[in-house]
């Protein structure tokens, strides 16, 4: 079940929101997407600038908070690994009923 929402918010958030949430804050990203009353979006994190063991940590967070505040639960966190090494994480999120 959670596969599958998973996957139906990264399809929704690819169709709505195709360039929206591409290198802007966590922030600009939930708010945009409150605007646009898109029911899902899927975002990038970055975890490859600064200390990854808290650095990642404080994003995911800030990602967490600012779509809470727009009225979006989290739905599924990815780690993307590229040669061994954590890249970020795909962060799915839906507007709350």
């Amino acid at each position: 079940m959670k596969t599958t929402l998973a996957a139906l918010a990264l399809t929704l958030s690819l169709i709505l929101l195709p360039h929206s949430a591409q290198g802007r804050s966590p922030e600009r990203a939930a708010s945009e997407a409150a605007r646009q009353n898109a029911p899902a979006i899927t975002i990038w994190v970055d975890a490859s600038w600064g200390f990854r063991n808290q650095g990642a940590a404080n994003n995911l967070s800030a990602a967490h908070r600012a779509f809470y505040a727009q009225g979006y639960r989290l739905v599924s966190v990815q780690p993307y690994i590229e040669n061994g090494d954590l890249q970020g994480f795909f962060v799915s999120y839906e507007k709350r009923d």
